[in-house]
């Protein structure tokens, strides 16, 4: 069960106190927020609802934005702490890839072929535990091989680390996917594994990671008559928009954010529902982009406003679906009004994919601060249930 210091605010107040004791007078002002607004997100009242003021507040108290998410630190998750056990392994396995040391294949290629088809589908159904176990093994008979089965199983391996809340090893799986795509010249998984990497740095360097995606942009343009390269091209402008978003640049966000909706509508959303590496991109995934961007623009209506015209459905990525859903719910939480609505859109983020769900802060705060309200009255009991379940007490 989870303790009231896991939530965002008690974070923030506990490196607060650690500072000297420092007030929420001094700390609102240095993170370029109001006093009343920090207490509220302090209490659980109020939620963090933008990346940038995530930046400011950890810069503030001279912590990452992962000790106030609570990211890779904390127990208490089962399925972060199935997956913990292999973590060890799997940054082995990347420590010994990157010195350049190779072992035997001791697969043959079509084994090493099904169990790298194995990992794209536990990927595509978010079940990054699952993930986790094959990992170490199939990076090290990736390796072996090289060329862009290296580079595919480096792509898993970084987005897996990622959403279990390892950026820092990451960003280790995204160099080695770059460093294989570059040996090759592959234009499609160089774009992948650049987009990898973008993804894969803190939130504190959004400014870097917008320069890295644009950098990667000039230098794909020359393939893109090849329809893989272009989706991937796209999905480079959704990275660069979020990051300039969080930069405080809304005006490269726009930009970027039409030449992805020029690119997806010529291309349109991939039959499959996959497209190029799984990345699903199309009109679809721009939207639901558009719906993130809106929300790190503190524009919670326009959120609700997008979500009339997307059907997240068509794009078998379990956790594309996930944002759809955790998006329009905390957008539906943040007026305070809509609580019941908010609380329906969280139990379709869960169907759509347990485990990330189970492990998104923004998403455990949403529902503490909705119990918050709840307090004066009874707590609705699926209300409550959803709290069970993220292992969130609502007990005084």
């Amino acid at each position: 069960m989870a303790r009231k210091t896991d939530t965002i605010g008690a974070r923030i107040r506990y490196w607060r106190m650690r500072r000297s004791g420092m007030s929420q007078a001094v700390l609102a002002g240095l993170a370029g927020v109001s006093q009343s607004y920090l207490s509220q997100v302090e209490s659980g009242r109020k939620t963090v609802d933008r990346r940038s003021t995530l930046v400011a507040v950890a810069a503030a108290l001279q912590v990452t934005v992962a000790d106030l998410l609570g990211q890779g630190t904390e127990p208490g998750d089962p399925a972060r702490e199935r997956a913990a056990e292999c973590v060890p392994a799997i940054w082995s396995a990347l420590i010994e890839i990157e010195d350049g040391e190779r072992r035997p294949l001791t697969r043959t290629r079509d084994e090493l072929a099904a169990d790298i088809a194995r990992g794209e589908q536990l990927r595509i159904r978010s079940n990054y535990p699952a993930m986790a176990r094959l990992l170490p093994g199939l990076l090290l008979e990736a390796a072996a091989v090289e060329g862009t089965v290296l580079v595919q199983v480096a792509y898993q391996a970084s987005t897996c680390l990622r959403h279990l809340g390892y950026r820092h090893l990451a960003l280790n799986a995204a160099r080695v996917a770059v460093a294989a795509a570059e040996d090759v010249e592959e234009p499609a998984w160089l774009g992948a594994s650049r987009f990898a990497y973008a993804q894969s740095l803190p939130i504190e360097s959004a400014p870097l990671a917008a320069r890295a995606a644009d950098r990667s942009l000039a230098e794909l343009q020359a393939a893109a008559a090849d329809e893989r390269v272009r989706q991937m091209l796209g999905q480079l402008h959704l990275a660069a928009a979020l990051t300039s978003t969080v930069s405080g640049r809304p005006d490269l966000a726009r930009d970027h954010l039409s030449e992805a909706a020029r690119e997806a509508a010529t291309l349109g959303d991939p039959p499959d529902g996959d497209g190029f590496n799984g990345c699903g991109f199309g009109p679809t995934n721009v939207k639901l982009w558009e719906m993130s961007i809106a929300a790190e623009l503190g524009e919670p209506g326009r959120v609700i406003e997008l979500s009339r015209t997307v059907r997240p459905q068509v794009l078998a990525a379990s956790n594309r679906q996930m944002s759809y859903w955790v998006d329009l719910g905390r957008a539906l939480a943040e007026s305070g009004r809509r609580d019941a609505e908010a609380l329906a859109a969280f139990v379709r983020a869960e169907q759509a994919a347990p485990v990330p769900f189970a492990l998104n802060p923004l998403v455990q705060d949403a529902v503490v601060a909705m119990a918050q309200r709840a307090k004066r009255r009874a707590v609705p009991n699926e209300l409550r249930l959803l709290a069970g379940r993220l292992g969130i007490s609502l007990a005084p």
